[in-house]
């Protein structure tokens, strides 16, 4: 019968099955993912075959633990499925070479069990992806909200205030309302740049670094007097160009810029640097933050991800900066100075004249 079949053999079923998911080409499989998975679905498979009709609760049950798991360790649907088409390979290879006595009916219950285990591991592997991009939605949205609220809210008051005439243009309240009016560009720049990445909206164009640098530095240098602070600007060698999105390179760097003039400390400086080789284009932003703190500096470009005491922001800048430079074949990277600062860099492919 097949269960005795699956029962003496189970070694060899657990080593096949290994062979052949250690063998996916990414991500690698993992001991723990195989421990956990494949064994234990086995035994349930076992213990349902030995049942007269065949119940499927239990490998349901051992199924959903599976796709949770699964799930947990960034693992896609067709991942999921191939840890079960592994196993089916492995148990029809093994019986056709041991010329098993397993019957017609048999292997149709075998079948039934791994269709039903698929298609309830998938089913809770997508419930639970979709409540996590769900939450991560709802997370951004509400933030979203409560920054254009409290920017919006500040500059309506400032301006009432303004309209009485008890104040002057060039007093504290002009000027909140002068950064509340900032901060609402800044909070709209960033969700159409994300807008349009996420939304496949891209559209490169050849673009001239120095041209670039020095439209970027018309609305950076006002940001930084704004601030009190001084921003210098080296916009690199002419003749110098990428292919890019325009947009979309422009919110990157205005994030790493934005990044800077918050957390540089009072009367600081801020460089804005282009340099190439012959190969790429860099853009530096370089500020006086005081440094890093500890732990992973790639952690910054995570979403909500904030490096200060200061909460205030959606904490999206840095990984809104990162999406839309890898859109572009770049990459972006920090480099910590202790005690002074850190330099972010913008890397991109260097655009030949002749192409």
């Amino acid at each position: 019968m097949l269960h005795e079949f699956l029962t003496a053999n189970r070694a060899a079923i657990v080593a096949r099955t290994r062979a052949k998911v250690a063998a996916r080409p990414a991500p690698r499989a993992t001991e723990e993912e195989l421990a956990n998975g494949i064994p234990l679905f086995l035994d349930q498979l076992i213990s349902t075959l030995r049942l007269p009709h065949g119940s499927s609760d239990a490998i349901e049950k051992s199924a959903t633990e599976h796709g949770r798991a699964l799930l947990g360790r960034g693992f896609t649907v067709a991942q999921v499925v191939q840890d079960y088409g592994g196993l089916c390979q492995a148990v029809t290879e093994l019986a056709d070479e041991t010329k098993a006595p397993i019957t017609a009916a048999e292997f149709h219950t075998f079948n039934r069990c791994l269709d039903d285990a698929i298609a309830q591991a998938v089913t809770e592997y997508e419930q639970r992806r979709d409540q996590s991009i769900s939450d991560a939605g709802t997370e951004r949205l509400g933030n979203l909200a409560h920054e254009l609220r409290n920017a919006l809210g500040a500059a309506m008051l400032s301006f009432q205030t303004l309209q009485t005439g008890s104040v002057g243009i060039g007093g504290s309240t002009a000027a909140l309302l002068d950064r509340s009016l900032r901060r609402l560009g800044v909070l709209i720049d960033s969700s159409v740049a994300e807008l349009r990445f996420e939304g496949g909206l891209r559209a490169a164009e050849r673009v001239s670094l120095g041209e670039f640098i020095e439209e970027v530095e018309v609305g950076a240098s006002m940001e930084a007097r704004a601030r009190g602070l001084t921003l210098a600007v080296m916009p690199g060698e002419p003749g110098v160009e990428v292919k890019v999105d325009r947009q979309l390179l422009a919110a990157a760097v205005a994030n790493l810029l934005q990044n800077a003039f918050k957390f540089t400390r009072p009367h600081g400086h801020i460089s804005l640097k282009a340099s190439s080789t012959r190969d790429h284009v860099f853009i530096d932003v370089e500020d006086e933050c005081g440094g890093l703190p500890p732990g992973n500096a790639n952690e910054l470009f995570r979403p909500f991800e904030r490096r200060s005491r200061n909460r205030s922001g959606l904490g999206l800048g840095l990984s809104i900066s990162r999406k839309s430079v890898e859109a572009e074949g770049g990459e972006i990277h920090v480099r910590d100075r202790p005690g002074i600062g850190c330099v972010f860099t913008i890397a991109l492919p260097r655009l030949s004249p002749t192409a």
